[in-house]
């Protein structure tokens, strides 16, 4: 089991993930246009040249769901139940194609489930550092996670 039971977990954890992720021209084009997101800041590079960033930036909805799902095997592949939501998504700086993100989460808060006496509800905190070291985005996740399996 790669994931983490939640009675295992305990608030203060933190896992720094293995798994780096260099961010590419397809990702950006095929998953800005997959969800029919037409913004010129991820598409148009002639438009861009003219900004402040001068370059296309990588669709901040792409970087969120490679910041959670770099996070997975780590956490809670196999011991999720289900995903109960995404807070405080921050992007602080853009990510540009040929970045390479590196993946932190922190346990931040742990509370019993009610309605199930086998899962409690975990609050991560998830961020994503591109190679300089820059916090590139952020978001407070909460999951309901099962206890491990009495034997």
């Amino acid at each position: 089991m790669a994931g983490v039971w939640f009675d295992e977990m305990r608030v203060g954890q933190r896992f720094d993930h293995a798994i780096r992720r260099t961010v590419t021209e397809t990702d950006n084009v095929l998953f800005t246009t997959m969800t029919h997101n037409p913004a010129q800041l991820h598409l148009d590079e002639a438009y861009m040249a003219g900004t402040e960033f001068g370059t296309r930036i990588v669709n901040s909805c792409f970087t969120l769901g490679l910041m959670v799902g770099i996070s997975v095997n780590d956490t809670t592949l196999g011991t999720a139940v289900a995903n109960l939501g995404w807070d405080e998504v921050r992007f602080p700086k853009p990510v540009f194609v040929g970045d390479t993100l590196n993946i932190a989460t922190e346990v931040l808060e742990l509370r019993t489930s009610k309605s199930r006496p086998d899962a409690g509800i975990v609050t991560f905190l998830h961020q994503a550092f591109n190679q300089k070291g820059d916090l590139v985005a952020s978001c407070k996740r909460s999951g309901l996670q099962r206890n491990k399996p009495k034997s």
